[in-house]
């Protein structure tokens, strides 16, 4: 399989230019061992995402910024006449989904089967083209990291689509939207756009969910390693388990705060006024919601600071506004740890140490949902290794993962 080394350096850093040709190569080899030799194999990737800023803020139509990283999920494809979608994912059954059916079933909620069928599900709703598939697929994004492994594995399967049976016409934005339908109506997940969004469009990109139907994108291009950063997450070895009720909080406090002033979401409620009538908000739905619907309005300003420090290669005033993004969260969203499971704090500990390590460098703030999880952090690389010898002597050898920003998605790769 000889993908060139421009393509390879282009979604993953030279650095890794060797290890990901082996990656691929071995996913070749294991795509013939299970299915066979076929004429007309196809290459595809999807990437994990990172959110740099908009914690929180796109169930409720908010802005976030965000960046699409190195590791992302790749399936070696061959289309079949059959109808049928068979996934060979390493480490897992086969799967099997015929695109005939493609009504929710809820025995496969919280299976990568209901992932598939509901993307196919949305191609097929908005008139575009389905059919079957053969595919091996090999992840290294990190499940429950807040890298999205989801989202990565829904755009993928929608870019197979796109360039199996559309041409690859369809648009990232829109595979995306598809991705999060599958993700709320088939896997049964309340997720925002952000994640799919993220993962779809690549590279950073600013986006204002105002309108979900047509958000506004903003790609950004910014290069923090020549600003002497790396960007890491660290992974706290937190469950997710029994976390559904603490996310799901979050957009239904943040929406029964819009609802006092008639409001389906908060971005419809005007700032001002929701200030002015904070006593009435307390009232109605307590503090929490409060606080949470303050983040809100605080963390779409912050996005809009953020989006305009890298757009003008301002370094010190966009780690400024992570760190305070960072704050709000831990104080106010308060996603940093689930005060139903108080002894597991393990999110808190990892901020602890980054900042005893930056000493007032670089950023740190909790990554993607919360709760559990990973944080992330933006490292001098003058003190790269002392900040990833100190997380992983709490959280283990291979917590600590330095991420390259990939210009690209969700994407065929050709040979």
């Amino acid at each position: 399989m000889n993908i060139s080394d421009a393509q390879l350096v282009k979604l993953y850093g030279a650095d890794a230019l060797y290890k990901q040709k082996k990656r691929y190569e071995n996913a070749a080899e294991n795509f013939i061992e299970i299915f066979g030799k076929n004429d007309g194999v196809r290459i595809f990737s999807a990437s994990g995402r990172t959110e740099i800023s908009g914690n929180h803020t796109d169930h409720n139509c908010g802005k976030v910024l965000a960046a699409a990283v190195d590791l992302d999920v790749i399936a070696i494809v061959v289309p079949t006449d059959d109808g049928v979608i068979t996934v060979k994912s390493e480490g897992f059954d086969i799967i099997s989904v015929d695109t005939a059916d493609l009504a929710v079933r809820e025995d496969e909620k919280n299976t990568s089967a209901a992932l598939i069928r509901g993307v196919a599900a949305g191609f097929n709703n908005s008139n575009l083209k389905i059919g079957g598939f053969k595919a091996y697929m090999t992840s290294n994004v990190l499940k429950g990291s807040g890298v999205s492994s989801s989202a990565a594995f829904e755009v993928l399967v929608g870019n197979i689509l796109s360039g199996l049976y559309n041409g690859s016409a369809v648009s990232a934005v829109k595979i995306a939207q598809i991705a999060q339908y599958a993700e709320n109506e088939y896997f049964g997940k309340p997720s925002g756009l952000l994640d799919q969004m993220a993962s779809s469009v690549g590279g950073f990109v600013a986006i204002d969910f105002r309108n979900t139907t047509a958000p506004v994108i903003v790609p950004i291009e910014f290069d923090i390693a020549k600003y002497g950063y790396s960007l890491c997450i660290v992974d706290t070895k937190g469950s997710h388990a029994d976390l559904t009720p603490e996310y799901a909080a979050i957009p239904e406090e943040m929406k029964a705060a819009a609802a006092v002033f008639g409001k389906t979401v908060l971005r419809e409620v005007d700032e001002e006024e929701f200030r002015a009538n904070i006593s009435k908000v307390r009232e109605k739905c307590g503090d929490r919601a409060v606080l949470r619907a303050l983040h809100f309005f605080d963390e779409n300003n912050r996005v809009d600071r953020a989006a305009e420090a890298l757009k003008s290669g301002d370094i010190d005033s966009f780690l400024a506004v992570i760190n305070e993004s960072g704050n709000s969260s831990y104080k106010y969203l308060q996603n940093v740890f689930a005060a139903t499971k108080s002894s597991e704090q393990g999110v808190s500990m990892g901020l602890y140490t980054a900042e005893k390590v930056l000493c007032g460098r670089g950023a740190s703030r909790v990554h993607g949902g919360g709760f559990a999880g990973t944080i992330q952090a933006f490292v001098p690389d003058d003190i790269l290794d002392e900040f990833i010898k100190a997380e992983e002597a709490i959280f283990g050898e291979g917590s600590c993962h330095r991420l390259y920003i990939r210009p690209v998605g969700g994407t065929e790769i050709t040979y």
